[in-house]
């Protein structure tokens, strides 16, 4: 029997190679004035860039643009709110990685309000969004957070005292998202590596995930079997348009299951590493996912009515695992080690190189949130996590 679920609205999605193309006959649909937020990695400079700006200046597009540089702060979103506030926007649009589209989605949401971002934040501000936005169309150039179907945009103030939020309505998922693996041939293979495991570790974590339901489990699995064939592929040649259109699939469908089902440890620690230090998202979800799901699997062992756990950790092998008629905890195990070899292979970094300290690790775990994973770890577990990627 399938049990109750509710379900996010999702993006009216356009999904394949070429599909950009589409960007100015869209944006006319809402008005002929658009704010354009972009990143300041190498999307605009590059052929495809040049010819996607080329075109919306051809169709008589009134463009504002706005650049994001790194993850969106609470003054970022406001100087780019005020900067225009006296303009008329009948859309805003983000191209560019999960920041980029974080920073588009909030300023959306903040352009009818105006004020301050940081009074709306969850857990940092007194006020609930009520929902109100600009038309929002999401245009990704990574494969990682799925950030165009989601209905909350992270912000971050990076400090000792900082904080990694969300502003979150169910009305801020994108109107539009524009999901063409063709913008992602330009992403380096260290961005790729690190958005493709922020993927890989949102869907398996998602599946995982005690708010999971038998619809985020089925387009989890099949996300988790497109990052299986595509993502090394992706990483060692980046104009691959087979690996960039598995990975870019394998990235909508992770933001689709994380918006329903929630995230697990390693997410946790994204958001408590990612309050103190300047680490990318990725880097940290990517070094932290095979030890926190070898720690899981450990903890689950030792548990009563931990079956239904390990079941799903066994699908999981099997995905990963070619060899047939193998025990249920060697396919467990093989998932484990797929995952520290993957980490290998791809060449991710681990947290010091980025001035994780190990003097930090106590006020880290204190602060990460796990009420998702499927399993309660203490803090020494969190703290051997944290430690064996510093």
């Amino acid at each position: 029997m399938v049990s109750p679920f509710n379900f996010s609205r999702l993006p009216l999605i356009y999904f394949g190679p070429g599909k950009i193309d589409m960007l100015a006959a869209i944006i006319h649909r809402y008005g002929t004035s658009a704010l354009l937020v972009t990143g300041k990695g190498s999307f605009r400079s590059s052929t495809k860039g040049k010819e996607v700006f080329s075109s919306l200046e051809e169709r008589g597009l009134k463009i504002f643009h706005t650049i994001v540089s790194g993850e969106p702060s609470p003054a970022v979103v406001d100087v780019a709110v005020s900067e225009v506030s006296g303009e008329k926007i009948d859309v805003v649009i983000a191209i560019g990685g999960g920041s980029a589209i974080d920073a588009g989605k909030a300023i959306s949401a903040m352009l009818p309000l105006g004020g301050n971002l940081k009074d709306y934040l969850e857990g940092v501000g007194t006020k609930d969004h009520p929902g109100l936005k600009v038309p929002f169309i999401a245009v990704p150039t990574t494969a990682g957070t799925g950030s165009e179907a989601t209905k909350n945009a992270v912000i971050s103030e990076v400090g000792s005292n900082g904080f990694k939020k969300s502003l979150r309505h169910e009305n801020l998922v994108p109107d539009v998202a524009i999901v063409d693996p063709l913008l992602t041939v330009t992403c380096p293979p260290e961005i790729t590596a690190a958005s493709g495991m922020d993927c890989f570790t949102q869907l398996t974590e998602a599946y995982l995930s005690v708010k999971g339901n038998a619809y985020t489990d089925a387009l989890a699995l099949e996300g988790i079997k497109a990052v299986k064939s595509s993502l090394v592929n992706a990483f060692r040649k980046t104009d691959d348009i087979e690996a960039r259109t598995g990975m870019a699939f394998a990235a909508l469908t992770s933001g689709i299951c994380l918006a329903n089902a929630g995230l697990g440890a390693v997410h946790g620690f994204a958001s408590s590493i990612g309050a103190i230090y300047n680490v990318p998202h990725g880097v940290v979800c990517g070094t932290l996912m095979a030890k926190a799901n070898e720690v899981n699997v450990r903890v689950l062992r030792r548990e009563k009515n931990s079956g239904r756990d390990l079941a799903k950790y066994h699908a999981l092998g099997r995905i990963v695992i070619e060899e047939e008629g193998k025990t249920k905890d060697y396919y467990i195990d093989g998932f484990i080690d797929y995952l520290f070899r993957l980490s290998e292979e791809l060449m991710l970094p681990k947290l010091q190189e980025f001035g994780v300290s190990k003097s930090e690790i106590g006020k880290i775990c204190l602060n990460t949130e796990i009420k998702n994973n499927p399993v309660k770890l203490t803090e020494e577990e969190l703290a051997e996590i944290l430690e064996s990627r510093i």
